[in-house]
């Protein structure tokens, strides 16, 4: 019995993954053997998806050409090349990596006869198999949906000649099959429920605010290191993995700064370049937690080579959130993964559009208390000085500035309790404390 249990073993384990060839058109006006760097690294970045949604990159094919096809996405050519490669590698899919339009799927799906996907549809398969929370599968399923309803006529003739596997997971998946006004119905339905997720997350937020503890969102782009930031900050526990999208679902933690005060640390589903519109929309209230935070951390992996590109992806998506330079909300940029880079690789590496940069290995803790600093610091400035010498029939009214403020000097005196602090705005009215009447500050 053990030895059968063991061959069971093996046949799961030994899972057959799908082969897909990945391809891409460059229209940067590069000779037929020159591919621009921005999509070898766009490609690179899709081969990372493909292989967090179970497949395997077997083979690449870049067109250089002066627009994109509309018929077949590439040159006729370029097809027959492709339709090669597939017999010669053994492929079973194809993945665009641009967002193909439903004519260019369906051309592809007739020219190839075989599963034609592009990175959106990848995308949408990994945020599907991580959503873990009751809002996060509302978002996917919504996103899914959208996409897949101007895709509803191709996607069917796809699945019903060549079965599932990547970019058909989810909780969308049994909807594929009923007509457009069935899936409207159901899109509907799930905006209702949606909006009454995001009116529970609005009352959350107003309910923060009213406590006065601010609250720090992590932002970045996907697997710079955001998950392990949080853990190694407040031992969250949150999964670590070294995959696009690992973590979706956000996770909020106290976290205690150096002169005592309380903070939470938020961190959010990754950005990522060519981020399909339907999930900006369908992931609005997720992503905006950083719209309402007291300050944005910036996640930066130092060790990417694009690690400028990434930031521009931020800060592009973080403009559609309408966060820009406008709101006014203070920006930190941790360079995480300095562990990975010789020290003189650093030379240069600056973000200039952030209010402070901070150079930190997560992993092992180096730069956590200079940041930690940094986050204190710029609360430090969004509060209001106070000095006051306090009653002792109101000496419960330290406590509040014991647990939102930052105390500086705290003395027991024959008439009462002195304290000098930097306090939110927001609880000077509890303190009985007012520009009008506090000689002090």
């Amino acid at each position: 019995m053990a030895e059968k249990k063991s061959t069971m073993y093996d046949l799961e384990a030994e899972k057959i993954r799908e082969k897909i060839i990945i391809f891409a058109v460059d229209t940067g006006g590069y000779t037929q053997k020159e591919v621009s760097l921005e999509v070898q690294a766009s490609l690179d970045e899709l081969a990372e998806l493909i292989d967090t949604a179970g497949g395997e990159v077997v083979g690449r094919l870049v067109q250089n050409r002066e627009k994109i096809a509309n018929d077949l996405y590439l040159g006729r050519g370029k097809v027959e090349e492709l339709r090669n490669m597939i017999y010669e590698l053994g492929a079973t899919g194809v993945c665009c990596d641009d967002e193909l339009s439903p004519a260019q799927l369906m051309n592809l799906q007739d020219a190839l006869d075989i599963k034609v996907m592009d990175r959106t549809m990848v995308i949408l398969d990994i945020f599907a198999a991580h959503a873990g929370s009751y809002e996060g599968k509302l978002q996917v399923e919504l996103a899914q949906l959208k996409f897949r309803a101007t895709r509803l006529i191709g996607m069917r003739d796809s699945l019903s000649r060549l079965g599932g596997g990547i970019g058909t997971r989810g909780p969308g998946e049994k909807k594929l099959e009923i007509d457009r006004r069935v899936i409207r119905e159901r899109i509907s339905r799930l905006k209702a429920e949606l909006r009454t997720v995001e009116a529970q997350r609005m009352q959350q937020r107003k309910q923060r605010q009213r406590s006065a503890v601010p609250v720090a969102g992590i932002v970045g782009y996907t697997n710079a290191g955001k998950s392990t930031l949080l853990n190694a900050m407040t031992g969250a526990g949150v999964l670590e993995e070294d995959k696009l999208f690992a973590t979706l679902d956000p996770t909020t933690r106290n976290y205690r700064l150096p002169g005592g005060q309380n903070i939470l640390l938020t961190d959010t589903v990754g950005f990522i370049r060519k981020l399909p519109h339907h999930l900006v929309e369908a992931f609005g209230s997720t992503l905006e937690e950083a719209k309402y935070c007291d300050v944005i951390i910036h996640v930066v992996d130092v060790s990417d080579v694009n690690w400028d590109k990434n930031i521009e992806t931020v800060y592009h998506t973080l403009k559609q959130l309408k966060i820009d330079e406008k709101s006014g909300k203070p920006i930190i940029t941790v360079f995480n993964k300095v562990d990975k880079i010789e020290k003189d690789d650093l030379v240069g590496v600056r973000d200039l559009r952030a209010d402070r940069t901070i150079y930190v290995s997560a992993k092992n803790g180096q730069g956590l208390d200079e940041l930690a600093s940094a986050i204190e610091e710029i609360l430090r400035n969004q509060k209001i000085y106070i000095r006051h010498t306090f009653a002792y029939s109101d000496a419960g009214l330290t406590g509040l500035i014991h647990k939102y403020g930052e105390i500086k000097t705290e003395e027991y005196l024959d008439d009462g309790i002195f304290i000098e602090a930097y306090v939110p705005s927001s609880i000077l009215g509890r303190l009985g404390l007012g520009f009008e009447d506090e000689e002090e500050y």
